[in-house]
């Protein structure tokens, strides 16, 4: 997409009811319902992060009556009013959309739709492009060479051959068609017994609904005598059906700036709602910092003192020759034992802070050894460049015959990767061991695994880090409680595999299934994971254009059967 001279257009009100309606019932703590809005905005989030878009908004049907009702009573008459699970949703969701610097507009008197309209013809009158993002087909009627549709609920791109394709006629007809059809969701009648293959073949034959109508005498038995019965409402119906292009507007094209997201404002938000792992994504350098951040260093430092004697020895290697000294220890090894710690939870931006060591035959008192690498806090110390510290440890790394264990091995695949190393001879990984010793267990994290099987709880990482939307990242917590931490976690995945191992050996079924199955599928899931599969795009829009065309004939059918159009989503409305 070109940035500077493309428009996105999303018709969130339509957005909206198919979210609430596709997604389970979701609520927070509290019984709020979430659903609706998680929905919505995980439909943002996906087009921001694939397009990041300059020119932006999202555009919701504002309350009241609009023209079309006037002009005709039955306007949609048929629905019924908004759930009360839904409109308790609409206020967090546009205020989400306000955190997240995304112009939000409503217009009263019109629908969302012809607010749509009026952005579009303006924006390919200064020469941009427009993407429309909506489930809505009366919007295909805005479709030319610089306006596409764009539905991320069947994952369907209409330019103008894609509207023949579905509908079997061009954009400019589609006002024709649905006059001809009618639009059952909005309680428009069209001709009695005329259908999507009717309409079609007359528009073909005769090019338009005006030439229909000139020939309407011409057209014999039933079907033209409903056709004639129906020309005095093709007037109302095309007017309820054509989308405005000229609404007066407060902003033009170019107004539509995306602009800076709120942090303080969506981390709220997503505390309130309890979207965690959005939460988690947000840039915890906002929340503390300063001497906010200094003051709770040094309460986690106090914090990680007072159980000092709980925590492993550990060795803390800020100096080459302490390097080169684990070097020799992890040389002579069996089985080498190392816990990442990281700047994010996602894998794929996730970069290393510090490495956890740990050997399965320790020639000396010191069992655990950690790197810092990227601790970044005010007053941080020097520590070993990150760069030369993994290219020193590359040869072991990549080495299949040099034996790793560790938990949730996939992830670390992915993190050494983001720095350029293949991790190879990945023997075990805890967490797969715990996972082949109790499959329905919910939790394989090592804090929960360290209270079922060595019967001791783990100190958290929020006991140095803080937790909520003021917890640090790992690359912003104080060295030594950091070292601290992470001596403790790579010792206990050490002792987990201790545990854990001969359960799994004494079934030789298990070993078997672990030997040859799961440790073999990690570094293959790692690369399916980050490389994604190719698929022939042409082919499955192709797919999505008949499966679309095929279910819009059968929705229209359900209706017929039923006597009044229903919302076939809704297993309450069914």
């Amino acid at each position: 997409m070109n940035q500077t001279k493309s428009l996105v257009l999303v018709d969130a009100s339509s957005y909206l009811y198919r979210a609430f309606y596709a997604m389970p019932p979701l609520t927070n703590s509290q019984g709020l319902p979430t659903g609706a809005v998680y929905g919505v905005v995980n439909m943002v989030r996906k087009l921001l992060a694939e397009y990041d878009p300059q020119h932006i908004a999202l555009v919701f049907d504002a309350k009241g009556r609009t023209f079309r009702d006037y002009l005709y009573a039955g306007y949609k008459a048929h629905r019924p009013r908004m759930p009360d699970d839904l409109g308790v949703q609409i206020a967090p969701l546009h205020a989400i959309i306000h955190a997240m610097g995304l112009p939000l507009l409503l217009v009263d008197g019109v629908e969302a739709d012809d607010v749509i309209g009026t952005l579009t013809c303006q924006a390919t009158a200064l020469g941009m492009h427009v993407h429309i993002y909506t489930g809505d087909k009366d919007l295909a009627q805005l479709v030319n060479e610089r306006v596409t549709l764009i539905n991320t609920m069947t994952n369907s791109v209409l330019d103008p051959q894609g509207v023949i394709d579905k509908f079997g006629i061009p954009p400019e007809r589609i006002v024709d068609y649905l006059a001809l059809v009618g639009d059952s969701s909005d309680n428009i009648p069209g001709v009695p017994k005329v259908g999507p293959t009717t309409a079609v073949k007359w528009l073909k034959q005769y090019g338009s609904l005006d030439a229909i109508i000139e020939q309407a005498d011409t057209i014999t038995g039933k079907i033209g005598e409903n056709l004639r019965a129906s020309l005095a409402q093709f007037p109302v119906s095309r007017a309820l059906l054509t989308v405005k292009c000229d609404v007066p507007l407060d902003v033009k094209p170019l107004d539509l700036q995306r602009g800076a997201p709120d942090l303080h404002a969506l981390r709220e938000l997503y505390k309130q709602l309890e979207f965690k792992a959005w939460l988690s994504q947000i840039p915890v350098q906002s929340a503390v910092s300063g001497a906010a951040q200094t003051t709770r260093i040094a309460q986690v430092e106090v914090e990680i003192r007072e159980r000092a004697t709980t925590v492993p020895v550990c060795q803390l290697i800020v100096a080459p020759a302490q390097l080169e000294e684990w070097m020799a220890r992890l040389e002579q090894a069996e089985l080498v034992c190392f816990d990442l710690k990281t700047t994010s939870l996602d894998y794929m931006q996730a970069r290393i802070a510090g490495i956890a060591l740990a050997v399965s035959a320790p020639a000396d008192g010191v069992t655990t050894a950690y790197i810092p690498l990227a601790h970044d806090y005010e007053s941080a110390p020097q520590q070993l460049d990150r760069a030369g510290v993994l290219e020193r440890l590359r040869p072991l790394l990549e080495d299949p015959r040099r034996a790793k264990l560790g938990h949730d091995l996939k992830f670390a695949t992915h993190v050494f990767a983001n720095h350029g190393i293949r991790l190879a001879g990945a023997h075990f990984d805890t967490m797969l061991e715990s996972y082949l010793l109790d499959s329905t267990a919910t939790r394989h994290d090592l804090d929960s695994l360290a209270l079922k099987y060595l019967d001791g709880r783990a100190h958290t990482l929020e006991a140095i880090a803080g937790k909520g939307v003021r917890a640090l990242s790992f690359n912003q917590i104080a060295i030594e409680p950091a070292s601290l931490h992470a001596a403790e976690q790579v010792a206990l995945i050490l002792r987990l595999h201790e545990t854990l191992w001969p359960q799994v050996r004494a079934t030789g079924n298990l070993q078997w299934l672990f030997v040859h199955m799961e440790m073999p599928l990690v570094p293959v899931l790692a690369r399916i994971e980050r490389n994604g599969v190719s698929v022939d795009a042409h082919m499955l829009q192709g797919q999505s254009a008949e499966l679309t065309a095929r279910m819009d004939e059968l929705e229209q059918q359900a209706h017929a059967l039923a006597g009044q159009p229903f919302n076939l989503g809704s297993p309450l409305q069914i």
